[in-house]
């Protein structure tokens, strides 16, 4: 079995390089993820995100079944806390980067609306995020110091940062096949 697990905030690219590197390896992609939960439950996702500040059970739950669907067998998990969560069981962890004005012009390219706008929510949501995953899990998701890939994705294409988590996963799933 291997496992990887890949975060970052809003915008770095963390959906898009988690299933590019899904696909080349091929393993199951698991991106569960607040947009899901919205979409499964017809929630505006920004009203989610709100109702998740007031009731940890949103978070509680969205976590947990991450964690469920990684345990199920090999996998790519993609979300914000993924290397927390899995922080003692993935095979490689990956934490991407990259500024906060990146970040949000990459969120208005996909989904529109006024840049100034998005970069004010992007700067909201990510500080809630911070307080949030603080109060419930004792995360504090500025501190990834232990992962073991860390990918400033500002001037990269996703498919070079999946080349690059490709490359750092190919020793431990060689290591896993020699010891299966």
């Amino acid at each position: 079995m291997v496992t990887i697990g890949i975060s970052g905030k809003s915008g770095c690219g963390n959906s898009t390089v988690s299933r590019l590197v899904a696909n080349r390896l091929g393993l199951r992609l698991v991106n569960y993820t607040f947009h899901t939960i919205a979409d499964e439950r017809n929630i505006p996702f920004d009203d989610l995100c709100r109702m998740a500040e007031e009731d940890p059970s949103w978070d509680r739950f969205l976590d947990q079944r991450q964690v469920e669907m990684a345990s199920e067998g090999s996998c790519v998990l993609g979300s914000r806390l993924a290397v927390w969560l899995l922080r003692e069981t993935a095979d490689l962890t990956v934490y991407l980067t990259a500024p906060l004005a990146v970040r949000a012009e990459r969120i208005w390219t996909r989904e529109g609306g006024s840049l100034a706008q998005v970069l004010e929510r992007t700067k909201e949501r990510d500080e809630r995020d911070r307080l949030r995953y603080l109060r419930l899990y004792n995360i504090d998701n500025n501190q990834y110091w232990f992962v073991d890939l860390l990918i400033d994705t500002e001037s990269l294409p996703p498919e070079q940062v999946a080349d690059r988590i490709v490359q750092a996963a190919a020793p431990v799933i060689q290591r896993n096949r020699d010891n299966a």
